[in-house]
């Protein structure tokens, strides 16, 4: 039930109060007495119709069918609990126009626009574009990069297509240290989009140039025989999603040294004291 229903009840029972003086104007107990019924039947007889289900659903015949009820509670009264007046009761001018406003609030709560309901917000996908391969290996000097679980994914309005979140590259990056006499410290890596004429790829402006930190990391040191994996998000060009994208290039920047091992040896004796 909406708030506008039920204060269409109490105005229609308000009305049938006003309005029970003139009509009926012998058996009454007075104006307060009358609203008093009338309220109590426009509301207690629409809640009873409601809960059985019969209740009209709009302002104007919710206020149609209180009236009634108050009305009816109202002969009854007259009916069965009449009281013989000890002086007539003067129906001032007040009471018409008050009825009238009551029937103006009436009038205005049905005719008038509704509040058109908020906007919501658009549902938002995630569409995902598939990396043929999925997984790329490749030896650059001593250290040997993998690629896994590449997919491009952009985020889109459901409906309309508009774009919400530009699209991204996702995977998993692993790196191996294949010398056996040289460790290795990680740089940084930049990834590089090529088309099939063998010309970089752009990204829009205000994007990111999809570069890999590894000193932000605690894997930027690979002993030899060593791994390390790091977890991949950069930025894609969407003009690469309509075919253009032949290769993908990784510039990887590490700075190999000698590997060393030594021991140390310490005298120590242990005995009770």
């Amino acid at each position: 039930m909406s708030f506008s229903i039920f204060v269409g009840w109490v105005l229609a029972g308000l009305l049938a109060g006003l309005v029970a003086g003139v009509v009926v104007k012998q058996g009454g107990y007075g104006l307060k007495t009358d609203i008093y019924l009338a309220l109590a039947g426009s509301i207690g007889g629409s809640w009873l119709l409601r809960m059985v289900g019969l209740a009209p659903g709009s302002v104007f015949g919710a206020a149609v069918v209180a009236f009634i009820f108050a009305g009816v509670l109202i002969g009854v009264q007259r009916r069965f609990r009449p009281v013989e007046p000890t002086r007539e009761e003067r129906v001032a001018l007040w009471r018409w126009g008050l009825g009238a406003a009551i029937v103006a609030s009436i009038l205005w709560m049905t005719l008038s626009p509704g509040v058109p309901p908020a906007a919501t917000a658009a549902a938002v996908q995630d569409k995902t574009y598939a990396v043929t391969p999925p997984t790329l290996k490749v030896q650059t000097g001593i250290v040997a990069v993998e690629l896994t679980d590449m997919k491009v994914t952009e985020r889109v309005e459901e409906g309309s297509g508009t774009i919400v979140t530009p699209a991204k590259l996702t995977g998993r990056l692993v790196l191996t240290n294949t010398s056996r006499d040289q460790t290795v410290r990680l740089v940084s890596g930049k990834l590089r989009y090529i088309d099939a004429a063998g010309h970089p790829i752009k990204l829009e402006d205000k994007r990111t140039e999809p570069t890999i930190k590894f000193a932000a990391s605690s894997s930027d040191r690979l002993d030899p025989g060593q791994e390390a994996t790091e977890s991949l998000e950069v930025d894609f060009p969407p003009s690469a999603l309509t075919g253009s994208l032949k290769t993908i290039h990784l510039d990887l920047v590490y700075i190999p040294s000698a590997y060393r091992q030594a021991s140390a040896r310490f005298g120590v004796a242990v005995g009770a004291k």
